[in-house]
């Protein structure tokens, strides 16, 4: 996956953001060994989960 990529022309700053936030969460989810699910919502949207995993002790 290639961060910090438009993948759709029309979504530009002046129309909704700068495309950047979907990709941090990856990266950030990614550094700490979990997942990130983004599918359709039922109600509508984007649905994002994510899935951490145990904390370290010791």
């Amino acid at each position: 996956m290639v961060p910090f990529v438009r993948l759709h022309a029309d979504r530009a700053r002046k129309t909704g953001g700068v495309g950047l936030g979907l990709a941090i969460v990856s990266h950030i989810v990614r550094r700490h060994e979990g997942t990130l699910v983004i599918a359709t919502s039922p109600l509508g949207g984007a649905k994002v989960e994510t899935a951490w995993p145990p904390a370290r002790t010791g």
